[in-house]
């Protein structure tokens, strides 16, 4: 009675949420949950690729040229604004 989610349904659930947020609002929420979506997938990238270089650097104090150069997260495609990832001063050789 209650698990069946048929066509009627869905259009009723997605006049509902027209009338509560309003046509005009929802293209911005749509874009900014893309955004969202895309950075979230570009850190989850950047962590994944970082713990293979770690496991492939050797064991030893980190090369100085990291720390000179800032990692930065990239704007989304038409964003101009961009802003430097604050790196932990911990020592990367330790297990987390």
């Amino acid at each position: 009675m209650f698990g069946r989610i048929g066509a009627p349904e869905i259009i009723l659930i997605l006049v509902v949420v027209v009338l509560l947020f309003g046509a005009k609002k929802l293209p911005d929420m749509a874009r900014a949950l893309g955004k969202s979506a895309r950075i979230l997938k570009s850190e989850a990238k950047a962590m994944k690729s970082e713990g293979k270089d770690d496991a492939a650097a050797p064991s030893g104090p980190a090369p100085d040229a990291q720390a000179a150069a800032p990692r930065t997260i990239k704007a989304a495609p038409g964003d101009v604004t961009s802003r430097p990832v604050q790196e932990p001063a911990a020592d990367r050789t330790t297990q987390r």
